[in-house]
């Protein structure tokens, strides 16, 4: 079972008095920075709750997807040597399966993406119910979650990073002093197990809203500058190193909004630059033009003798289907790009901040764009981070070319 004398040594005070506060109350919520230990205590919160679960109701993990839960939650509770001991004989779990056995218990893996997930609970009696990243799961899935808690006893636990005080979890669940809920708050420096030169980086990392969050901890508005560590006498340049890799030209598709690509490429001093650009603007032309000649001119700038040439990939957005496909079978590699928005942002904030991403200056589409670009307040005010839809053409195709190629160049930068 759990060795609770390696429990002991290696949870702190705090993630100790979380785990017993949380037995009793029907809603337990663990929040805070990134990697401060909060899942962890979930984690071990839970199992003892799994070994205690009333037989006459179902037990239940949810996230995001299943591919999140077997990486956030199954994978850390089979390891050999995990942090609770040699738990792996009492886990047992096939990847890709929607089952697995904790304790002899089946435990149903509910990804809840979207809103049609409330089917895969609907009519079920639960007595536990395991949500990670509960800020990214919809409110109606996460109230149904709630109503399923039938048989006495039943509980329901949670993690999450902070997102804007606006957020329904929040607003309606957090915030409430009526709800048999109880919650604890995580900082960055409230895991006792990170190093020193770990918890610089990522303090150095994130920036902005990104460190009141994910450091902090803090459920803080979105606003202002969404690029608010952008320097343009440290990230543009006017000469470029010698590029070791090619890696993708984003592109974001407009008809009547301008058509924008950005090429991106890895440096032998270890940086990314987005090193070339090209923009067609219908509005400005007098002309829209067809998916073919898109892909013609495109096809052009890129072998032209002052253009950048072929790269592994050509970063599409994905909603762009017809353009996807003529680019296809003109040979371009197209590949739908990935198009996380929140995610994609901060991970253009970590670059900027950490100056491993450098703009060459005929990017002048990028450079205008990126000083205006802000956080839309209207948004923020109903819990959603969104940035202002509007000139950010040129933003988007870099951010595509960045986050769809992520794993082919993360272990190549500077340290």
């Amino acid at each position: 079972m759990i060795d609770l004398d390696r429990v002991t040594r290696i949870l702190s005070p705090k993630q100790l008095r979380s785990v017993i506060e949380s037995e009793g109350a029907r809603i337990s919520l663990w929040s805070g920075a990134v990697s401060s230990g909060k899942t962890i205590a979930s984690l071990l919160a839970f199992l003892i709750a799994v070994a205690r679960a009333p037989d006459n109701g179902l037990i239940f993990i949810v996230g995001r997807t299943l591919q999140t839960i077997e990486r956030n939650l199954i994978d850390v509770l089979m390891q050999p040597a995990g942090p609770f001991g040699p738990l792996s004989v009492y886990v047992a779990h096939t990847r890709g399966s929607s089952i697995c056995t904790i304790f002899g218990r089946t435990v149903h893996l509910v990804g809840a993406n979207d809103v049609r997930a409330e089917g895969r609970i609907r009519g079920a009696t639960a007595s536990l119910i395991y949500v990670d990243e509960a800020t990214l799961v919809p409110e109606a899935f996460f109230t149904m979650c709630l109503s399923r808690l039938r048989v006495p006893g039943a509980r329901l636990l949670a993690t999450t990073n902070p997102d804007g005080p606006g957020h329904w979890l929040r607003r309606n669940f957090l915030s409430r002093r009526d709800l048999n809920l109880r919650s604890w708050h995580f900082v960055l420096d409230d895991n006792p197990w990170l190093t020193a030169d770990y918890i610089a980086s990522l303090k150095k990392e994130y920036v902005g809203l990104f460190y009141r969050r994910f450091v902090l901890g803090e459920w803080c508005l979105a606003e202002g500058a969404v690029y608010d560590m952008w320097d343009p006498d440290t990230h543009v340049v006017t000469e470029l190193p010698e590029l070791v890799d090619r890696l993708a030209i984003g592109c974001d598709y407009g008809t009547t909004n301008p058509f924008a690509a950005l090429a991106l490429g890895l440096g032998r001093d270890g940086r990314l630059y987005l090193t070339h650009e090209w923009r067609y603007d219908s509005k400005h032309a007098r002309r829209q033009l067809t998916d073919v000649e898109y892909s013609g001119r495109l096809t052009a700038w890129m072998d032209s003798e002052d253009g950048p040439g072929r790269h592994r990939y050509l970063a599409v957005d994905p909603s762009a289907a017809s353009f996807i496909a003529q680019a296809h079978r003109d040979g371009l590699n197209p590949y739908p790009a990935n198009n996380a928005v929140a995610d994609g942002i901060r991970l253009v904030s970590s670059l900027l901040a950490t100056d491993t991403l450098r703009v060459h200056a005929s990017c002048q589409g990028w450079i205008d764009e990126i000083g205006s670009y802000s956080w839309d307040p209207a948004a923020a005010e109903r819990g959603i981070d969104a940035p202002v839809k509007a000139a950010d053409h040129s933003l988007d195709a870099g951010r595509y070319a960045l986050a769809t190629t992520e794993g082919l160049w993360r272990g190549a930068l500077a340290a």
